[in-house]
């Protein structure tokens, strides 16, 4: 039995269907998706490491809250390309919402229970919606062509924005609503994260029809889903060296942005910082994140995909040097977060077309997978790795060994650049 939507496979026929038409409502329905979701991922990035420093009573326990974000994201990557592989975008992102939603009324139980395995558990769980929330920029390009991948994707990662920034500005009317209720000031913020998940849930699953990525396979000549696995998705990868490329410099990326970002709130609280101003700073380092994308994606669609990742990584070494000298400077820490995010911007809008461009069209869902796991594993080992580092040599030193974490990205990249301008015209 087929898993394809009636809606599709009544418009199988290509001269039925108006291919820009569905793309730009595909894009519509996965931006609204994006809005609604990030204002939920926003306050719980801002108030997880915290809330684990608050159960775990040690700041080396606060980073293991990104860190189990950023590894949920991991572990639930290859499920959820698994299940767009067979049943389409739309319910493998429904469900990735769905299991967010669960998990911050786990995190919010947790709280009540001050029981920090499970805030750990559910932090975990909560990845889903990160992994939804990052497998949303490949679904707005499996209709797109090849000269607006890049813009297509870096409009939908933009979208994150404004619900992200809002996120943040969230903690205080949180402790508010939650000491209105009894519970603990640290879980207000995901009550908010529980409307918000299971909002970006409710539109996907009723609006992203037809499904993109069941359609685009329809354009192949393919009703069945591939039988991609890990091993074969890394076969692919391998092969293409560009496409090697472009999945280091997301993980790469990654790695850098969470684990000077995931330190930065217990940084700014160990100086007195009001949580009103951690939540600004973040807020602002989400905004250097997504809401320069589309000029991003602009770049890489007009200049190419290496030399907008070669200034990703300028950008980030920029960021960690600002960051790491700020001190007690509220200000310097809020621009050094602020490049941080753009740089993370560049690695991931240019990273992930590189990739999408330089595999067949086939194999696109299974290495889409492996890329996310990839990338989000590397950011789980550096939040994990972000509390030891800062207790053992401050934030100046996290910051200095992220800067080090640019240098293989810069190397490959520059050496593809230059090997580009020395080949023969013609």
């Amino acid at each position: 039995m087929t898993d394809l939507d009636p809606a599709i496979s009544a418009s199988a026929d290509p001269e039925r269907v108006d291919r820009s038409a569905l793309q730009q409502r595909t894009v519509r329905v996965l931006i609204a998706a994006q809005v609604v979701g990030g204002v939920g991922m926003g306050s719980a990035l801002t108030v997880g490491g915290l809330l684990a420093e608050d159960l775990s009573g040690s700041k080396s326990w606060s980073g293991l809250a990104t860190t189990a974000i950023t590894l949920g994201a991991a572990v639930f990557a290859i499920p959820m390309s698994r299940a767009a592989s067979r049943h389409g975008r739309r319910v493998a992102l429904t469900v990735g919402w769905g299991l967010a939603t669960a998990a911050a009324g786990g995190v919010i139980l947790a709280a009540v229970l001050e029981w920090f395995p499970l805030l750990i558990a559910a932090l975990l769980v909560l990845g889903a919606g990160t992994a939804a929330n990052l497998q949303s920029r490949y679904a707005a390009t499996d209709l797109a062509d090849d000269a607006g991948r890049a813009k297509a994707l870096s409009i939908v990662v933009w979208s994150t924005t404004v619900g992200a920034v809002l996120g943040p500005n969230l903690n205080e009317p949180g402790a508010v609503v939650a000491r209105a209720l009894g519970l603990p000031e640290l879980s207000g913020p995901f009550l908010f994260s529980v409307v918000s998940f299971a909002g970006a849930g409710g539109i996907l699953w009723a609006a992203l029809r037809p499904d993109p990525l069941l359609l685009a396979r329809i354009d192949l000549g393919d009703r069945q889903p591939p039988r991609g696995n890990l091993r074969g998705a890394l076969a692919v990868v391998r092969r293409a060296p560009r496409a090697m490329l472009g999945l280091a410099t997301m993980a790469f990326g990654h790695v850098v942005m969470v684990s000077v970002m995931a330190m930065t709130p217990v940084h700014m609280k160990d100086h007195g910082t009001a949580l009103t101003l951690i939540g600004l700073t973040i807020s602002l380092h989400v905004a250097g994140m997504y809401a320069l994308s589309p000029v991003v994606g602009w770049a890489a669609d007009r200049f190419g995909r290496i030399p907008v990742i070669l200034g990703g990584q300028f950008v980030l070494l920029v960021a960690v040097f600002v960051a790491g000298t700020s001190g007690h400077s509220t200000w310097r820490t809020m621009v050094g977060l602020v490049l941080l995010g753009l740089g993370w911007s560049c690695s991931l809008v240019a990273g992930s077309a590189l990739l999408a461009e330089s595999v067949p069209a086939g194999e696109r869902p299974g290495v889409q997978g492996v890329s996310d796991l990839l990338m989000n594993l590397a950011g789980a080992a550096g939040g994990a790795a972000s509390g030891s580092v800062l207790g053992l040599a401050g934030y100046g030193g996290l910051n200095l060994v992220a800067g080090f974490l640019t240098a293989p990205v810069l190397c490959v990249a520059a050496g593809f650049a230059l090997g580009r301008s020395r080949r023969p015209a013609g």
